[in-house]
């Protein structure tokens, strides 16, 4: 058995620099790129690795993580099936919150607000960059189903491979979810857990930018 005394003892003083309102960018998108250019130049595992939460209509709350593909003015996007528990959930209760965890970095991004369906159109054009493998187990997976083996999984995907001819079609029950935030926390480790968190927050059409307690 794991000894909890030392689980409670685990502990690391962060000594990066600090983040500072006159450093960042004039608004969040520009600064979660220049945060996400950090990450991928450090050559992190999966710099674009984020957790998903979302919730039932009862309020049930539910995470997993999922991979960011694309972010600009308009929000941060992730794609998946449209039938699985996220994906019925965010269709069901369109809020949710992204974590960008960059523990190494001793970083963090947290965005929160509703969530829609991007268009078909996108979720098509990013289907069809994916490899051929990628494309055929998006068909060949009833995500968040129970199944009755991994062989019947991969004998599904086979089948798919023989049916399907170059092209494989787009899905319609998969496709992307945007996240258009309404705070965005950018959060930089400091000694002595005296933590920077700087949040741009929508405010009447506008951004403002606040810097919270640690």
């Amino acid at each position: 058995m794991p000894d909890p005394a030392r689980l409670a003892a685990l502990r690391r003083d962060y000594a990066a620099l600090g983040l500072s309102e006159t450093g960042l960018r004039d608004s969040w998108h520009a600064q979660l790129g220049r945060w996400m250019a950090d990450a991928t130049a450090a050559e992190l595992t999966e710099p674009n690795a984020v957790v998903l939460a979302t919730a039932a209509a009862d309020g049930r709350p539910s995470a997993r993580t999922v991979l960011l593909k694309a972010h600009d003015e308009r929000g941060l996007t992730i794609f998946t099936n449209y039938t699985s528990r996220k994906g019925r959930e965010l269709d069901g209760n369109p809020q949710a919150c992204l974590v960008l965890p960059w523990v190494e970095l001793q970083r963090q991004v947290i965005a929160s607000g509703p969530v829609s369906r991007i268009p078909s159109e996108e979720s098509a054009a990013y289907f069809h960059s994916r490899p051929r493998g990628a494309q055929l187990s998006a068909w060949a997976s009833h995500q968040s189903a129970v199944i009755p083996s991994r062989a019947a999984l991969e004998q599904r995907r086979a089948e798919l491979d023989q049916q399907f001819g170059e092209q494989i079609p787009t899905p319609d029950f998969w496709g992307g979810f945007r996240l258009a935030p309404e705070t965005v926390e950018f959060w930089q480790g400091r000694p002595d857990r005296l933590h920077d968190r700087l949040r741009f927050r929508r405010a009447d059409g506008d951004w403002v930018v606040e810097r919270l307690s640690p």
